[in-house]
């Protein structure tokens, strides 16, 4: 069963994703109580698992370092909604963040706060089955962006605030900020196995506006956009395979001299070629050997 988790912060970004989902069954983590709902994606091969984890970066750790060990999904999308950061990024719009930033790093100083900035890039094959299925394409009323974005335990609701000036000068390159990618982007790493991709709506330009474009609906709008690029993504990116790969030597690491070389087996056996073994030793024959060919 081939799947992907998709974690979301906000229950109307989850309901998003939920619209895409069939045959869904309820999942309870036995020890915590986290819960999560998993269903197939129609026309993929995935499986989804959803899982509403809540605001914050310590949380979202928390939360994706869980969803790693408990489900084991291949990949980890982080979906929802954002603040956009540039004059180009417009409210609908999309970004798959190619780098997120951890923008509270640093140290104050008499001359300042100095900035020590962390980042993580986004998976690669996650990426490149990103822009496969988004570039050029009209999914939704909005572009899509591949571009950084910052991630820090604060709503940005002012655009001439000492944080937003900081931004511009150390993460000139972000174009939209948010609270937990940093938390996921982060417990993906240490896992080691899977990627991340982190997809936002851009719900509002992160300004003193907020509050009137959230009244506006531009937060379900954006939502469900992001929700649609997830999918879109997802109809792409195809399960790495698990089927075992043909051996092209022999157990001391000897190289086959042809494909006929090769070993074939049919039912249980013991291989000791390459190698020695010492004790007693019992096996079970079928049919006997033509006269003098072994024993």
């Amino acid at each position: 069963m081939p799947t992907v988790a998709i974690l979301t912060a906000l229950s109307l970004e989850y309901d998003a994703v939920l619209d895409h989902l069939m045959d869904v069954e309820k999942l309870t983590h036995e020890r915590t109580g986290t819960r999560a709902r998993r269903g197939k994606l129609p026309g993929t091969p995935w499986h989804v698992a959803l899982v509403d984890m809540g605001e914050g970066t310590l949380t979202a750790a928390t939360i994706t370092e869980r969803v790693m060990t408990w489900l084991a999904p291949e990949a980890v999308l982080f979906v929802g909604v954002a603040g956009g950061l540039k004059d180009d990024v417009g409210i609908g719009d999309v970004v798959v963040a190619t780098k997120v930033y951890a923008i509270h790093g640093g140290e104050q100083t008499p001359d300042g706060f100095l900035d020590r900035p962390e980042a993580w890039r986004a998976s690669y094959r996650l990426e490149q089955a990103a822009k496969d299925a988004l570039r050029g394409k009209a999914q939704f009323n909005g572009k899509v962006h591949f571009k950084p974005i910052a991630a820090g335990d604060v709503v940005l609701a002012d655009s001439d605030s000492e944080l937003a000036q900081r931004i511009r000068a150390s993460y000139n390159d972000a174009v939209a900020i948010e609270m937990e990618s940093s938390g996921v982007a982060h417990a993906v790493h240490l896992a080691g196995e899977a990627g991340a991709l982190i997809i936002r709506g851009i719900s509002d330009k992160a300004n003193a506006d907020k509050s009137n474009e959230d009244a506006r609906g531009s937060q379900p709008r954006a939502a469900a956009n992001a929700a649609r690029a997830a999918v879109a993504v997802l109809r792409e990116l195809q399960p790495k395979s698990t089927a075992p790969q043909p051996r092209d030597s022999d157990p001391r690491g000897r190289p086959f001299r042809s494909s006929t070389d090769a070993p074939t087996y049919s039912g249980d056996h013991l291989d000791f070629r390459g190698g020695t073994f010492h004790g007693p030793f019992t096996a079970k024959s079928v049919g006997r050997p033509p006269h003098g060919d072994g024993q």
